[in-house]
């Protein structure tokens, strides 16, 4: 598989200390790949250099054979990015924002079209600050879409949303990359880590601890001498949840 993004010794100084210590990773054509740690790893601002909000101060990164030191603007035309809390302008119609987004990048798109792929067709003519905690995100997936990007980075998407819409964003962020979208993202739960991501690299202190598959690293621990008390169960309390509950969305 052909790589999108190339990470060298990416470094991040703040007085004095590294917040993100000599990091390298590749990220494929088409994969979607997890940065996971606890909180300050360095996970976001790792996210930002290669966004090009925050500059490198040592390394290097590409995005499809682009530096993105030297090329920040050009940067952006290749990539997506949902922050880990959307904002828009207040008063102003979906379809009008899709419009707009497009527009700053020099596109024309169908803005109903790119609703209903996210399940917002009805919603086109709402107001953001009529939707939901899951619809906003949907919507900032949209929009983060309509100029085609390369890579999509995703913060955390899923904090706070209820089973359902978790688990209709999984499906989504899916959809994404069977396009042949690179996708990268954090997350606090091991377990959409453990579903989405194809390859994931573990953070802590600024630097990568880690970096596999999920079952490679699960492997990796059990051959390392790792047990807990066995509990084998074909369901768990968030199946039980979706069953009494149903799997639509509630908005």
């Amino acid at each position: 598989m052909t790589s999108m993004i190339d990470v060298r010794d990416l470094t991040k100084v703040y007085n004095g200390e590294p917040v993100v210590d000599g990091v390298s990773f590749t990220v494929k054509k088409g994969e979607i790949f997890g940065i996971l740690g606890p909180n300050g790893a360095g996970k976001t601002t790792t996210l930002e250099m290669l966004e090009g909000l925050r500059t490198i101060d040592d390394g290097s990164a590409t995005i499809d054979g682009i530096d993105v030191a030297s090329n920040p603007r050009r940067i952006r035309s290749l990539i997506g990015v949902q922050p880990q809390t959307p904002s828009f302008e207040e008063k102003t119609k979906l379809t009008e924002l899709i419009n707009f987004f497009a527009a700053t990048y020099g596109k024309t798109v169908n803005a109903r079209e790119f609703l209903a792929d996210v399940q917002l067709l009805e919603k086109a003519n709402s107001y953001p600050e009529q939707l939901s905690g899951g619809q906003r995100q949907r919507f900032s997936i949209a929009a983060a879409l309509v100029h085609s990007p390369k890579v999509f980075f995703l913060d955390e998407p899923t904090t706070g949303l209820d089973p359902q819409a978790r688990r209709n964003l999984w499906e989504l962020i899916k959809e994404v990359r069977d396009r042949g979208v690179s996708v990268v993202m954090t997350t606090h739960y091991m377990d959409e880590a453990e579903i989405l991501c194809d390859r994931i690299a573990v953070m802590d202190g600024g630097k990568i601890v880690a970096l596999d598959t999920p079952k490679r690293l699960i492997a990796a621990l059990l051959k390392k001498g790792f047990k807990k008390p066995q509990q084998v169960q074909q369901a768990n309390l968030e199946d039980v949840f979706i069953d009494l509950t149903g799997k639509e969305l509630r908005e």
